[in-house]
């Protein structure tokens, strides 16, 4: 299991990431442009933006830790990651991947 601290200390170590308030949930962002991640406390989980490759591919993984947000935007990537369920090291490479997707389109703004 991994606490909502880990979580954020993840993400907080990644270059230029920023911590801000999105609909009174902690949420991740580069340079103050691209959001990739926001922290859900209160289930335990978090949202993690990814493409829809790397989406199917964590899904494929284990569909009951890493699953689409279900509406418009889990079409689009946004993935929820269940925080009691997912090892260090599968959190760490999905933060990631978030983080450099965000990067790429934080560098084309």
């Amino acid at each position: 299991m991994i606490d909502i601290e880990t979580a954020r200390r993840i993400a907080l170590s990644l270059p230029n990431t920023e911590e801000y308030e999105h609909f009174g949930r902690p949420a991740f962002k580069i340079k103050g442009k691209t959001t990739f991640a926001t922290l859900w406390p209160g289930q335990q989980r978090m949202m993690v933006k990814l493409s829809l490759i790397d989406q199917s591919v964590f899904h494929s993984f284990d569909a009951t830790i890493f699953y689409p947000v279900p509406n418009k935007w889990g079409l689009q990537g946004a993935t929820f990651v269940d925080l009691s369920k997912v090892r260090p090291d599968m959190l760490q490479d999905a933060i990631t991947t978030a983080w450099e997707t965000a990067s790429i389109k934080t560098s084309k703004k």
